[in-house]
């Protein structure tokens, strides 16, 4: 019933609002990459409903570049590609670098982000950081806000102190190493407590755009997956947008799936139609 309320309450929140839509900005999470949206068939579903592809953004050698796909349209989907592994801070700096560019191609369009898992960390982070010139509103899907017990699992399973810690470097496989590369970014993933990651920025002042949390719903009725918890997906438990994001529950597990975006499209449609 709780979530019932909150969907009417995006329904009454889109009605009021005045966005206008005309850039996405999709935003992968952890181990993941830009290629995440086409496997889903997400980025498919988006053109076939009036978004198209405008471009990448690669994080190669060169630095940040963007590779435009030649569409010149009114409502335009840019990709970026961060490194999955890296620390929220790391990743902030490259989804920074690719939000200037994009208000430098199309200054006086507006930009909305969509994050999936870490991804929406990690846009957070960059609001805070670099402001939000441009940026309308931030949709995050799965995302961790409020840390996840799997994180700090993964933290135990990687930790090499005691008389165990050169068995675990010697025969841990490939996952085992990655996890360990990404250590960094775990422990930004951790539940809020003083001095870390996720406690500063949970309390910083974040900008006056619009929020909506795309929360999952597993088949057992409760909201959250195998990740994430429900209530770490809503941003209203942030303590700096208690009250300030709208939410609606999608029944499917942590991975993108093509009906995100379908609930995207929607979200978007009510933008449009509420700012003409």
């Amino acid at each position: 019933m709780r979530y019932f309320h909150f969907i009417i309450g995006v329904l009454i929140f889109f009605v009021s609002t005045n966005l206008q839509a005309n850039v996405l900005v999709l935003v992968h999470g952890y181990l993941a990459n830009p290629g995440s949206w086409e496997q889903s068939g997400i980025n498919a579903s988006l053109e076939a409903q009036g978004w198209k592809r405008g471009g990448l953004f690669s994080n190669g050698v060169a630095g940040v570049q963007l590779f435009e796909t030649g569409n010149k349209v009114e409502n335009t989907v840019y990709v970026v590609d961060l490194p999955s592994e890296a620390p929220v801070m790391v990743q902030s700096d490259f989804l920074l670098s690719m939000l200037k560019t994009i208000r430098q191609k199309r200054p006086d369009e507006s930009i909305i982000i969509v994050g999936h898992s870490a991804g929406g960390v990690v846009a957070r982070m960059s609001l805070i950081r670099g402001g939000a010139e441009n940026v309308t509103a931030l949709i995050t899907i799965a995302s961790p806000h409020v840390g996840t017990t799997r994180a700090n699992q993964a933290l135990d399973a990687t930790n090499e102190s005691g008389p165990f810690g050169i068995v675990k470097n010697l025969f841990g496989g490939s996952d085992y190493d990655t996890l360990k590369r990404s250590r960094g970014l775990l422990f930004d993933l951790t539940q809020p407590y003083p001095g870390n990651m996720l406690y500063w920025l949970n309390n910083q002042r974040h900008p006056d755009i619009k929020y909506i949390s795309v929360i999952r719903l597993n088949p057992t009725g409760l909201t959250g997956d195998d990740l994430v918890p429900g209530f770490s997906q809503d941003m209203n438990n942030v303590t700096a947008l208690q009250g300030l994001s709208s939410v609606i529950v999608t029944p499917a597990g942590h991975m993108l799936v093509e009906q995100d975006a379908n609930t995207i499209v929607s979200i978007l449609k009510s933008i449009e139609s509420a700012s003409n």
